[in-house]
């Protein structure tokens, strides 16, 4: 019997990745649009795309150079995280002062 986890396994997260975008620019185009979402919470969803990129980046640095996944050369690995810490940060606290807000 063929495990299904062995076929998922076997597939190229690429396209999957591409595709999962599209929602995403939609949830930032709608996102700008609505006056609910803080500024700054705005700015940390955006530059969730500069993580996407730099991830993409390092993760060719990392085939290229090294000749290894992104998750095995630390220091890329790391560099990239640090921009999904950042954008993280922004989110929580934009909306951690709209909630300091209203509870005022």
């Amino acid at each position: 019997m063929i495990n299904i986890f062995d076929q998922f396994s076997s597939l190229d997260p690429g396209p999957i990745f591409v595709i999962s975008l599209f929602p995403y620019l939609i949830f930032l185009f709608w996102a700008q649009k609505s006056a609910s979402i803080p500024k700054t919470a705005l700015w940390g969803f955006r530059l969730t795309l500069l993580f996407v990129a730099m991830t993409i980046v390092c993760s060719i640095i990392a085939k290229v150079n090294y000749n290894q996944e992104l998750t095995d050369v630390d220091y890329l690995h790391g560099s990239a995280e640090a921009f999904l810490a950042l954008s993280d940060a922004l989110i929580v606290l934009g909306f951690s002062a709209l909630i300091l807000k209203s509870g005022e």
